[in-house]
C-alpha cells in the first residue's frame, strides 16, 4: 500500500500560495490523500480518522460517553432483550387475570375453582430438581390427584427422559405458545401411572420465546384440567426460572447439603417472595398469601454430615429459614432410574430414596410424616471389625 507522501513536498507550494485559503486548500488535499491511502487504522472507523487528522480539536468519544449516549442503530441491537423487558413489565397486577386470582386457591377443597402450581425451583444447578419434580408429580398421581408437569428448561430438556418418553415427544411447550398445536395434542400421558401427564420444553429453541401472556394462557388452560401444575424450573435466575416462579402458588426450592447451593437457593428464596404474583398482589383486602416457600434437602447423607464434612439439616434450616418438606439420602440408583426412564419413588416403600419421596409428597398433602433416614445405621459388630 502506497504511504502518503511527506507535508514538505507541498512546502513550496504553500510558501507561493498567494493567500491562506489556497494553503487550507492544498492542506486538506494532503489530509484527504493520507485518508484514502494510508494504512488502516486499528479501528478502522473512517469518521474517527478524520475527526482525529483533519480535525485537530475534535476528539473521538470516549468509551463512557458511547455507553451513556448510543446512537439510535445502536440502540436496536438487541431486539429480544426489550422485548422481554416489555413482557415483564405487562406483567403488572393491574393486568385483567387470565390465571385466577391467586386468592381463590388459598382455601383448598373441592369448589377450588382451578389447581395449584407448584414450582421445583433451585438456583444451582445439578442439585435434582427434574429428578425430584418426576418422582413429587408421580406421587400426587398415585395418590389421586390428577397432575400435569411441565418443563420449562427450554432448549435443554431433560424431563421426558426421567419419565421415559422421549420418544414420544411430537409437540412441545413452544409449540403451543406460538399456536402451532393445541395444548390437547403436546400433553404426553403416562401409560404406567393414571393420572399422570407431561409438557415437555423445545429442544431446539431457547428461552427468549417464553411470554409472560403466553406463559398466563397454558398455565390457565392446565389448571382448569388438572388438580396439580408441577414445574419443572431450570436452574439460575434467567428467563425460564422467572417465567416458572412467576405463577406458583407454592414453591420447593430445592437444595444440596453445601454451602454454594444454599447460597444459590437463597437467592431464589428472595426472587420467589419479590417477584411473584402473589407479592405484586400484595396481602391486602383484596390481595392474597404469600408463595408457600419449603425445603428439600437432596443427597443426603448423615455419616459425613455427622463428621461436619457437610451441612447437617439443622444449619440448612438457619441458613434459609424455611420449613423442611423433606430430606432425600444419597443414593446410586437415581442414576439407574434415570436412564431407565422411571422416577425414583417407583422404587417402593422400602427403598431409601423412594420411601423418602413418598413421605415428602404426604407432608405436601398435609399428612405428619417424621423424617426417615436422616440418622447414620448402626454398624454392626463383625463389619465394625471386617469393615
Amino acid at each position: 500500500m502506497t504511504p502518503p507522501p511527506p507535508l514538505s513536498c507541498f512546502s513550496p507550494l504553500l510558501r507561493h500560495s498567494s493567500s491562506r485559503s489556497h494553503a487550507r486548500a492544498i492542506s486538506s488535499a494532503y489530509y484527504d490523500f493520507s485518508f484514502h491511502h494510508a494504512r488502516p487504522t486499528a479501528n478502522g472507523a473512517r469518521s474517527r480518522y478524520i475527526a482525529t487528522h483533519r480535525h485537530p480539536t475534535v476528539r473521538p468519544p470516549t468509551s463512557m460517553q458511547r455507553r451513556n449516549h448510543q446512537l439510535p442503530s445502536q440502540q436496536q441491537h438487541h431486539p429480544q432483550q426489550q422485548q422481554q423487558r416489555r413482557h415483564l413489565a405487562s406483567s403488572a397486577p393491574s393486568h385483567p387475570f387470565v390465571l385466577s386470582h391467586p386468592s381463590e386457591v388459598d382455601d383448598e377443597g373441592p369448589s377450588s375453582p382451578r389447581g395449584r402450581i407448584v414450582c421445583i425451583t433451585s438456583g444451582k444447578g445439578g442439585v435434582g430438581k427434574t429428578t425430584s419434580a418426576a418422582s413429587f408429580a408421580t406421587g400426587l398421581a398415585q395418590r389421586g390427584k390428577s397432575t400435569v408437569v411441565v418443563d420449562f428448561d427450554i432448549g435443554l430438556r431433560n424431563l421426558d427422559i426421567h419419565l421415559g418418553v422421549e420418544r414420544r415427544v411430537i409437540f412441545d411447550f413452544v409449540h403451543v405458545l406460538q399456536g402451532e398445536c393445541t395444548l390437547s395434542q403436546a400433553l404426553i400421558a403416562d401409560k404406567k401411572v393414571g393420572g399422570l401427564s407431561m409438557l415437555a420444553a423445545s429442544q431446539t429453541r431457547d428461552k427468549e420465546a417464553l411470554t409472560m401472556e403466553g406463559v398466563e394462557n397454558v398455565l390457565s388452560e392446565l389448571a382448569d384440567q388438572f388438580d396439580y401444575v408441577v414445574l419443572d424450573s431450570p436452574a439460575g435466575i434467567e428467563s425460564g426460572a422467572r417465567h416458572a416462579m412467576y405463577f406458583c402458588d407454592d414453591a420447593i426450592v430445592v437444595t444440596n447439603p453445601e454451602l454454594s447451593s444454599c447460597r444459590d437457593a437463597d437467592k431464589m428464596i428472595g426472587f420467589v417472595s419479590s417477584r411473584s404474583r402473589r407479592a405484586e398482589v400484595g396481602q391486602g383486602k383484596d390481595g392474597c398469601a404469600s408463595v408457600s416457600q419449603t425445603l428439600l434437602i437432596t443427597r443426603y447423607d448423615p455419616v459425613r454430615a455427622e463428621a461436619e464434612e457437610t451441612l447437617a439439616i439443622t444449619d440448612m434450616k438457619e441458613l434459609l429459614g424455611l420449613p423442611v418438606l423433606g430430606v432425600i439420602p444419597e443414593s446410586r440408583d437415581v442414576l439407574t432410574c434415570t436412564n431407565l426412564g422411571k422416577p425414583i419413588i417407583s422404587m417402593g416403600e422400602e427403598h431409601p430414596a423412594a420411601g423418602a419421596y413418598m413421605d415428602m409428597v404426604d407432608r405436601f398433602l398435609g399428612q405428619e410424616r417424621e423424617l426417615r433416614f436422616v440418622t447414620p445405621e448402626p454398624v454392626s459388630f463383625f463389619k465394625r471389625i471386617f469393615g
